[in-house]
């Protein structure tokens, strides 16, 4: 780790040469939620072998002072900075950083758009479900519901370890509804789980039958639907299979709705991983609205990987049933 904090962007660009990888970024506020964000990116980082970036943003509050006719006064930019280093110098001698090449990012700004920022140059975003609000930043909570959906890298977001299960299973999950944005963050998952040396399980939700089905013509056929679905799994898990021919793929089709199951399985696995958005309608909807549900509520790590091109999605109708 660097012996003294830098404020910045760190000099030169990371990422930019022949062989150094983007760096993983967290954000740090001091809160518990960001401090087990922080935990989760150093071993990220680590199995990475990339450099990670611990970043904390501020913002100058500006008051109308009320000894002044109509005028105005701010804190001094350099007493908030000179506190939100203190802050991150803090939070980097709480966690075992060793063998990974830490740098640190003191910035001035919105938090979302600091880290929205950052996401162009970074392979992941890892932030706390939520943070401490106050001058040092409120870097989480409506902060980390922001960036999933515009972030140009994965999004990670990381709960307090006491929202966990006393047992977790060594599994990497990729939730799953048929649509493109799902199958593009399987292969992130799938790409996880190598990495972890984990196995990797696809986890469907069927959503139940309610009211807003009324507008079908005909009874739906439950019974067709799964057993629909089932194949697509398993076209899908082929798919998979032959693009990762060493990792250990199995699926689950369960009956519910979807946020409540996918954040059930937050609970007791490694890492959940999200597409930006699902199908919608009957069949699917796993995010859009789903996912911030899931964000609010995860008890584990949660992954969201935005939509991008990928020649491996070129052959999946190759395999077998589509949604």
């Amino acid at each position: 780790m660097t012996d003294q904090p830098r404020t910045g962007t760190p000099e030169p660009p990371m990422g930019t040469g022949p062989s150094e990888p983007l760096p993983v970024v967290v954000g740090v506020d001091g809160s518990d939620h960001s401090l087990a964000a922080l935990d989760w990116a150093v071993a990220a980082a680590r199995s990475r072998q990339a450099p990670l970036v611990a970043l904390i943003a501020y913002s100058v509050p500006i008051f109308a002072a009320s000894g002044m006719d109509g005028g105005y006064a701010s804190i001094d930019d350099a007493v908030i900075r000179d506190g939100a280093n203190a802050v991150l110098t803090a939070a980097l001698k709480g966690v075992d950083a060793s063998g990974v090449d830490v740098r640190v990012a003191v910035e001035s700004g919105d938090a979302a758009g600091v880290l929205l920022s950052w996401s162009e140059r970074a392979q992941l975003l890892v932030v706390g479900s939520r943070g401490r609000g106050g001058f040092v930043g409120r870097l989480l909570g409506s902060v980390s519901g922001a960036l999933p959906a515009h972030a140009r890298c994965p999004v990670v977001t990381v709960p307090p370890a006491d929202k966990r299960a006393d047992r977790v299973e060594d599994v990497v999950v990729a939730a799953v509804d048929g649509s493109e944005h799902a199958r593009m963050a399987v292969l992130v998952a799938a790409e996880e789980a190598t990495r972890a040396h984990l196995p990797l399980r696809l986890l469907c939700a069927l959503p139940p039958i309610t009211a807003t089905m009324a507008w079908v013509p005909a009874p739906l056929d439950r019974d067709g639907m799964r057993n629909d679905v089932n194949e697509q799994m398993i076209a899908g898990t082929r798919w998979l299979g032959h693009h990762f021919p060493d990792l250990d793929i199995s699926y689950e089709l369960i009956d519910g709705v979807p946020v409540d199951v996918v954040v059930a399985a937050s609970a007791s696995v490694r890492l959940v991983v999200l597409g930006t958005r699902g199908r919608g309608g009957f069949a699917g909807m796993l995010l859009g609205s789903t996912s911030r549900g899931v964000q609010a509520h995860a008890r584990g790590p949660v992954m969201v990987v935005p939509d991008r091109d990928d020649p491996r999605l070129a052959d999946r109708p190759s395999y077998g049933p589509m949604a």
